[in-house]
C-alpha cells in the first residue's frame, strides 16, 4: 500500500463518510466551546495552534467548517460497489 499522491483522487465508501465528519464536528464543537467557555489560557493555545497552522482562529474553525460541507453536498457516486 502507498500513499495517495495529492493529484490522485480518493475514494470514501459510505460506511467511512460519517466516521471522518463526526471527527470534524467534534474539532469545530471544541473550537466554539473554547471560544465561549475556554478562559484566556485555552483561548491562547487556540490561538497560537491556529497561529502555527498559519490561521487566524476564525480560519481554523473555517478550515475545519468547510470539509463537512463538502462531505455533506458530495455528489453521488456515479456506480455503486
Amino acid at each position: 500500500m502507498s500513499l495517495r499522491q495529492p493529484h490522485q483522487d480518493a475514494l470514501l465508501f459510505s460506511e467511512e463518510i460519517p466516521v471522518i465528519r463526526r471527527s470534524l464536528a467534534a474539532c469545530s464543537k471544541l473550537l466554539a466551546w473554547a471560544e465561549a467557555n475556554g478562559g484566556p489560557q485555552f483561548r491562547q493555545a487556540v490561538a497560537e495552534a491556529s497561529g502555527a497552522a498559519r490561521l487566524s482562529p476564525s480560519g481554523l474553525a473555517y478550515e475545519v467548517s468547510l470539509p463537512i460541507d463538502y462531505l455533506d453536498f458530495a455528489p453521488a457516486a456515479w456506480r455503486t460497489r
